[in-house]
């Protein structure tokens, strides 16, 4: 048990709400807070579809925010927290839809983020900051928070949630023993995509190497047109479990895939909690700040070139985590530099026979 300026809390409450990549990088922190305040109730307040990822994690409680309710997602929360109070509140979002969830909780102490990544009128729902960082990634942003309440280590590790049924479910749908790399097409919006003929091609490409081609990703329409699309052009078989998995059964086919791909969406840093190497692919985001924690080095990227020449001659003084525009960004990541990156993380992997990046995580 650590004392901080805020004392040894008994009750702390997280406030999260989005998105899946996101929550991934608070798990983190959490569970480093779990470990230097042991003594502390947990209570994480966080998004509907979100929860379905973490629902169960040990030690923490859950209060559910379902932002498609509207007015009456604020009135139910103000139900359920009506009496509670915390010692410390974690504000991890800054956003105006989690200002005003901040604005609903009874604490001691509200700690925000600093200035500098503070926007949407943040500042004014918090008593207290983290430290401000130099360039961090986003994950390093979290757990700000645990080493503000007195955490020494916060190096990324994670105990994700699933259960047995889970797990079987993606070994029987993954079949046998064979290498598996799979592909998680899908950002949150289209222009993040990589090109179908892009996937196509690496698609085939890991199939002539040996490796089964898995398409994953979510039950929306324009994510099962993807899919559709990439299996009906490749000349290999794929799988495609698009639509076809829950959160928790999507994470257990990441961990048992060998190599994971993926545009800036969650699945990439779902990947990389259970361990399994990510290629990401980088245009329209900053992969120093977004990308897959611990993959950097096997991110394909077109950032900083199209950055220099949106911003020019000014490049330097844009602030960080400036998000570019363009809706052919993507295009620009050729297929011959993705089959290079394919080869060093498999060849990396076959020839070292490695252990995963959780357990090096756990190691350091």
């Amino acid at each position: 048990m650590t004392v901080t300026e805020f004392g040894a809390p008994n009750s702390i409450c997280v406030i999260r709400l989005s998105a899946i990549g996101d929550v991934c990088h608070a798990v983190s922190a959490v569970q480093a807070i779990q470990r230097s305040q042991p003594q502390a109730a947990i209570t994480w307040i966080i998004g509907k579809v979100e929860h379905e990822l973490v629902r169960g994690l040990a030690g923490v409680e859950f209060i559910v925010f379902d932002k498609k309710a509207g007015v009456r997602a604020y009135t139910a929360l103000r139900k359920t927290l009506h009496g509670r109070h915390f010692d410390v509140l974690l504000h991890m979002q800054v956003a105006l839809r989690a200002n005003l969830v901040a604005a609903l909780v009874s604490a001691d102490w509200k700690i925000g983020f600093d200035k500098d990544r503070a926007k949407e009128g943040h500042g004014w729902f918090v008593s207290r900051t983290i430290k401000p960082q130099q360039e961090p990634h986003v994950l390093e942003g979290f757990a700000e928070f645990a080493r503000t309440l007195g955490a020494n280590d916060t190096g990324p590790s994670w105990q994700m949630p699933y259960s047995e049924q889970d797990e079987a479910w993606a070994l029987q749908a993954l079949g046998g023993r064979q290498k598996v790399f799979t592909i998680a097409p899908a950002a949150s919006k289209a222009e993040r995509n990589w090109t179908v003929n892009g996937y196509v091609n690496l698609a085939d490409y890991a199939a002539a190497k040996g490796y089964r081609t898995v398409l994953t990703g979510g039950p929306t329409q324009s994510e099962l047109q993807l899919g559709e699309a990439i299996v009906s052009q490749a000349k290999s078989r794929i799988l495609n479990l698009v639509g076809k998995t829950s959160l928790k059964q999507l994470l257990c086919v990441l961990k048992h895939s060998h190599v994971v791909m993926a545009p800036d969406t969650g699945p990439a840093h779902m990947a990389v909690t259970v361990g399994t190497p990510v290629i990401g692919l980088y245009a329209h985001s900053n992969p120093k700040r977004t990308g897959p924690y611990g993959n950097l080095q096997n991110v394909v990227d077109v950032y900083q070139q199209n950055l220099e020449i949106q911003s020019k001659p000014a490049a330097h003084k844009v602030r960080w985590g400036h998000r570019l525009k363009g809706s052919e960004l993507m295009d620009q990541i050729s297929v011959q530099r993705v089959r290079d990156m394919f080869d060093r993380v498999t060849e990396d992997l076959e020839a070292d026979d490695q252990p995963t990046l959780a357990s090096r995580f756990r190691d350091e």
